[in-house]
């Protein structure tokens, strides 16, 4: 497997690559959002962060922005949001990006009272996006989301869209999986989409929340998660979302989780 850990977008992007690479990581995943994450902002500097990458030898997976709305009701705001995703896209694929993470939109105001209108709508977004995607040659992992997402959230979710769009992948967040759906959701994703599954993303909570912990921090049970990723002959990309001040715990994870990998630690639980 190959290892990465994420950008903090409060941050400036250029020390946040340089501290990655001074970890040990593979690649980069770049957390496209603002301040100093948007990716108007990044295009500016683009072959200075291209070259940056290049010279730490970090690869990149590339993560559109988070805090927009393609699924909202309001076609103004749903317009905005493509917009800044659409630039994402083109960002991603001059920098080389191995792949796209994307959101796939929560439903939120009334668009919770209005879920076929809303699945709709985020459809739209979808398949503007990944037609852009395919002309740029970017391979795109759809994200499962937590149940307060609104939809996407287990397995039997995503086959109509699996279905409607075959070029769609998946980035499998361990930790949205565990919250409501313990394991056992965890191992369906990998049953159900072994093919589909294009990147991971890895952290620890203690199945209510998404508390991006370190690993072994929470309840999720890791050591089984590594023995489901090795029955479906997982080989890619997995970024520790690992959210602290304190660097040392990301290194931690990926050590942890590199010892599961080799058979060398147990988990509990």
């Amino acid at each position: 497997m190959f290892y990465g850990a994420m950008n903090f977008p409060l941050r400036n992007l250029e020390e946040e690559i340089q501290a990655v690479s001074s970890l040990g990581f593979d690649f980069l995943e770049l957390a496209m959002d603002a301040p100093k994450g948007l990716p108007a902002l990044i295009w500016e500097h683009r072959e200075r962060i291209l070259g940056l990458l290049k010279e730490c030898s970090l690869g990149l997976v590339a993560h559109l922005p988070t805090f927009v709305w393609p699924a909202d009701l309001t076609p103004r705001i749903r317009k905005a949001s493509l917009e800044e995703c659409l630039e994402g896209l083109r960002l991603a694929s001059y920098l080389e990006a191995h792949c796209v993470v994307l959101h796939p939109g929560s439903f939120s105001g009334l668009g919770n009272l209005a879920n076929d209108l809303s699945a709709q709508a985020a459809l739209e977004s979808l398949d503007t996006l990944l037609k852009e995607a395919a002309s740029l040659g970017l391979p795109v992992g759809l994200e499962n989301m937590f149940p307060r997402g609104g939809w996407l959230v287990t397995p039997k979710d995503f086959a109509p869209v699996l279905e409607r769009f075959p070029s769609l992948g998946i980035t499998l967040d361990v930790a949205h999986a565990f919250i409501g759906g313990g394991l056992q959701r965890v191992q369906e994703f990998l049953n159900s989409y072994p093919e589909r599954i294009l990147h991971l993303h890895l952290s620890d909570n203690w199945g209510e929340r998404d508390e991006h912990l370190p690993i072994g921090a929470g309840r999720i049970p890791y050591a089984k998660v590594v023995e489901a990723l090795k029955a479906c002959d997982y080989q890619g990309w997995g970024t520790f979302e690992v959210f602290s001040p304190d660097r040392d715990y990301l290194r931690i994870s990926r050590q942890k989780f590199q010892q599961m990998w080799c058979g060398s630690a147990q988990s509990p639980g």
